[in-house]
């Protein structure tokens, strides 16, 4: 029997890097409290805006929050009234007041190549799924459209439930290419996403392979 380990986690500090850095050991409860929380909010705000992935830096006076999508513009909004706006949530959702020292910022990078991006992959396959376009024509077409770009390596692609509305829950999976989970070194891109269908939930999962380092 073997042990599932999340391919990101399993390769920090060697391909992959912390998504909240910080360090503080008398407050490490509330701060990592506070992390969830901020992702858990801006998960569910932005799911439908290709967000790629939230990482959060802190110091003791402040906390920046670097949000990376691949649709910049719409999460800006004009003159940067989207970046303000969600400050001012993220500020009420961790009950800062003007009075406290404490400063949040919010900081948009784009993703300049969406098309090996595990996280964007996933979020297309999902809306594909709750659009009812067939399961079989979603997956080959994202591994397709993957494997055109010179960065991607391999890729693989798994979906579980009641695929097409069936009876019985059923996994299936698609790849292509090299994919060595076993090595440390191995730049392996890796997300997990849901397809809310009126049939029920439809699981996804992509690892995208971009070479070794």
């Amino acid at each position: 029997m073997t042990h599932k380990v999340h391919p990101k986690v399993f390769r920090i500090g060697q391909a992959t890097n912390w998504k909240s850095r910080w360090f503080n050991f008398k407050e490490y409860k509330e701060w990592l409290k506070e992390d969830v929380a901020i992702r858990n909010f801006l998960l569910k705000k932005l799911r439908k805006l290709s967000v790629d992935s939230t990482e959060i830096e802190r110091s003791p006076n402040l906390i920046n929050v670097i949000i990376s999508t691949s649709r910049p513009g719409l999460l800006i909004g004009r003159g940067g009234s989207g970046t303000e706006e969600l400050r001012k949530q993220v500020k009420k959702l961790l009950k800062v007041s003007d009075k406290d020292k404490k400063e949040i910022r919010i900081e948009i990078r784009e993703v300049k190549n969406s098309s090996v991006s595990a996280a964007l992959i996933a979020q297309e396959i999902s809306e594909k799924i709750e659009r009812r376009i067939p399961f079989r024509r979603v997956i080959k077409e994202a591994v397709k459209k993957i494997m055109e770009s010179r960065e991607a390596k391999g890729v693989k692609v798994k979906v579980s439930g009641r695929l097409d509305g069936s009876e019985i829950a059923r996994t299936e999976f698609l790849k292509q290419g090299a994919m060595p989970l076993q090595t440390m070194r191995a730049d392996v891109d890796y997300a997990e996403e849901r397809a809310l269908c009126t049939y029920g939930t439809v699981g996804i999962k992509v690892w995208i392979y971009k070479g070794g380092k």
